[in-house]
């Protein structure tokens, strides 16, 4: 039985079969920045390496990484599944409306998505860039361009001061 979808936006990421612990690491924060619900990933590969793990903000402990056999399994209802790849066929980034709630799934470092994942895919979008992106680059633009396309109002300069680190201080002088 699928769960049920929560009433704000959902965003999970999932990752077929990731190759290294420092892609995914950046994608655990890229996820807890843009603020996603989980990740969910597959294959083994992940699972030797991630003693190894580049997670510098922590999200681990907030947000769940799961491991799953099965992608597409178990996602609660109303969810779509939207892969990224380089596709022919696939709508380009810039002109992809996100949907509410979504699974955004992204094929390893050194493959891609299987044709049976893409054949069950509500969307297929690819970022229009000379040459392929880094896995957890591409997940960091995906999430952005959810995040930018998005209502969700900005608070400015209390956002800017909660997610600067300590050596930060600067402010823009205005001239007039």
């Amino acid at each position: 039985m699928a769960a049920q979808m929560p009433e704000s936006r959902t965003a999970l990421i999932g990752l077929i079969d990731p190759k290294t612990p420092t892609n995914v690491g950046a994608i655990m924060r890229a996820a807890g920045c843009y603020q996603a619900n989980g990740i969910r990933y597959t294959g083994e590969r992940f699972g030797y390496a991630s003693k190894y793990h580049t997670d510098t903000n922590n999200v681990t402990g907030t947000m769940p990484l799961l491991h799953v056999d099965d992608m597409l399994a178990g996602l609660p209802d109303g969810m779509k599944v939207i892969c990224v790849e380089l596709a022919e066929g696939a709508t380009s980034l810039p002109e992809f409306l996100h949907p509410d709630h979504a699974i955004y799934l992204f094929g390893p470092e050194d493959g891609s998505i299987p044709q049976h994942i893409i054949d069950a895919a509500d969307s297929v979008v690819y970022i229009p860039t000379i040459g392929c992106m880094n896995l957890a680059a591409t997940v960091n633009v995906v999430l952005y361009d959810r995040l930018s396309k998005s209502l969700t109002p900005f608070d400015g300069e209390e956002r800017i001061r909660s997610s600067r680190d300590i050596n930060n201080r600067l402010k823009v002088k205005r001239l007039e």
